[in-house]
Formats: C-alpha cells, structure tokens, sequence
C-alpha cells in the first residue's frame, strides 16, 4: 500500500508494478497553498538578494514557482550563480529545471539533512532562503543557522490531511491484510497514525512490513514504536521500489534454502 499524495504517486506505482507488486492506494495527506500568501510574496519580491536558495522538495518547486508566475517575477531570469541554487535529489531538481530554472547543486544522499550537511562549510555569512512545507523540520533551521547561515524561512504550502480515506482500504490496513505500507515522508506515517491511532499503527509494523524512502522518515517510524523493515538507500520513488523488491527478493532466497536443508 503506497501512502502518498496522488499527484505524487504515479512513479512510485509504476516501479513497484513493473516489479510485479499489487499495489494499493490510500493517500494519507495532500498539499495546499499557504492560509496568507503575503509572507512568501515579500521574499519573491527580493528573491535576487539571497544568496542561496535550497528547494527541499518538488512541492516547495512547484508552489514557490506558480506563486512567481502570479506575481509576475520571472524566475527564469535570475542571475547567474546569484542565488545559488540547491535541491535535495534528482526529482527536485528535474522539477526546477522544467520550470525553466537552472540548478547549482543536487545533494549527494538525495536528503535534506545531506543538502544542509553538504553546504555547512559555504553558507557562513551567507543569506539563505527555505521556501518549505508548514511541517517542515526545524532541525534543519537549527543546522542551517548553527553553520552560520543568515536564514529565511519561509511557508509554501500546506500540508494537510485528505477528507476522506478509503474506507475498504483502510479496514484492510487494520487487518494487516497487505504485505507491505510505504511511507514517502513522515507525515504520511503521523496523519495514518492519527486516523488509526498511535499503538494500534505501531503493533501493525510486527506483522506488516513498513518501508521508508529515506533516514527521515524511518527514524520518524522508530520515533513512534514502529518497526522499519525496508529503509531505501536513495531517497527516490524508483529507489524506494528497488529497495521493496531487493527486500521479498532476498525472502524468497531465505525460504528457498530452508526448504532445501529440510528436504
């Protein structure tokens, strides 16, 4: 069962499928724009006198860019090198640039704790700007400013739980009658948590494998009680699939032997 939001889904989906799962949906949250658009705006306006822009997420490219276009400020346009531009991983960086923006640097471990640790020796002094979820980690403010960074944060839209969750689908997640739950960041595993409360999602992961995209959301599952079978190595829908399907690969080799010493 994949978790994420819909319009965010697809390649995830079509990876596991072409690895020959059957794959569920129940998206657990969505996005929004921000309650008050004005505090973004300000930042768009100046956007030329930071010095770093780091873009944690697709959804921070694509609310952050729209609102530009509505603004009328061409982002296309801006300076060379000025700001310097950062993402977290590959996805990112192929929505910046098919926003017709250019891209400096993409982290190496495709995480947004890479990217701030990656940039801790540069950003001394330097005026940097987060365009990010209202849920975003506050670790990484606290990293960014400890490394000297001249911070601005700033909401680019919401996160927010879906009106409805399919009801057959979630009776199933409660009878654990799924072989595996995929989670694509820890708010995904909280609103699921909400909705079928804390213990009952943790005691879950003893019999239902729980994967996690990244070290973020898997120390978030451990964080609440919940037991991380399949933690993918790079923080990417395609390596999230590999990562499930290495997973039931290396099962099957496990039970093949046992019922080979037996015979």
């Amino acid at each position: 069962m994949v978790t994420r939001a819909p319009e965010q889904a697809g390649e995830l989906v079509r990876e596991l499928e072409k690895a020959g799962a059957e794959v569920l949906l129940l998206p657990t949250l969505d996005f929004a724009p921000p309650e008050d658009w004005r505090l973004l705006d300000e930042q768009l306006r100046k956007l030329e006198g930071f010095d770093a822009l780091l873009l944690l997420s697709k959804n921070a490219v694509h609310y952050l860019f729209q609102r530009s276009r509505e603004l009328g400020i061409k982002c296309q346009m801006l300076p060379p090198q000025r700001p310097f531009v950062a993402v977290v991983g590959p996805a990112t960086a192929k929505a910046a640039e098919e926003a017709g923006i250019r891209v400096d640097y993409v982290a190496k471990s495709h995480t947004a704790e890479s990217l701030v640790h990656e940039l801790s020796q540069s950003v001394k002094g330097r005026k940097v700007l987060v365009p990010r979820s209202d849920r975003g980690d506050e670790r990484l403010a606290v990293a960014l400013r400890k490394a000297g960074a001249d911070l601005t944060e700033v909401v680019a839209y919401r996160t927010v739980v879906p009106e409805v969750l399919d009801p057959q689908i979630a009776e199933r997640v409660r009878r654990g009658e799924l072989d595996a739950i995929v989670f694509a960041s820890p708010s995904a595993y909280r609103n699921l948590s909400d909705a079928m409360g804390g213990k009952a999602l943790a005691d879950l992961s003893s019999r239902v494998d729980f994967a996690a995209i990244g070290p973020t959301t898997a120390r978030a599952l451990r964080d609440s009680g919940a037991r991380v079978a399949i933690e993918a190595n790079e923080s990417s829908a395609a390596g999230l699939a590999d990562a499930i399907a290495k997973h039931y690969r290396r099962q099957e080799v496990a039970a093949d032997g046992a019922a080979r010493n037996r015979e």
